[in-house]
């Protein structure tokens, strides 16, 4: 049996509406829980502001520079000069950190 439900219109648009705003909050949750690959607004506002990227990242990943001079093979004095004092490092340890990372050589640029 194929039953109809008569609604107004108003009542039709605010029923897409909500609908629309599940949706949305149901992406928003979903891109929250996987925070390996998301990048919030504060990461972007830090980022925008002038902070090191490769610090950034590594807050991000929750590692702290020995962590991450563990897992990547640089020095950890190293990690802290490129994210304290500016400087950069070659090609071969920004690969290598970005690889302890899981992100792009690009990213830390």
């Amino acid at each position: 049996m194929n039953e109809t439900v008569t609604i107004s219109t108003a009542e039709y648009e605010r029923l897409i509406s909500a609908a629309e705003d599940l949706a949305d909050l149901q992406a928003v949750e979903a891109s929250k829980a996987d925070q390996k690959d998301g990048v919030y607004s504060e990461f972007v506002k830090r980022m925008l502001d002038g902070e090191s990227l490769l610090k950034l990242w590594r807050e991000h990943r929750g590692l702290s520079q020995t962590a991450l001079s563990k897992l990547s093979g640089v020095n950890r004095i190293q990690i802290g000069d490129i994210e304290n004092r500016g400087q950069t490092g070659s090609i071969t340890t920004l690969k290598k950190l970005a690889n302890a990372l899981d992100i792009q050589v690009d990213d830390l640029i």
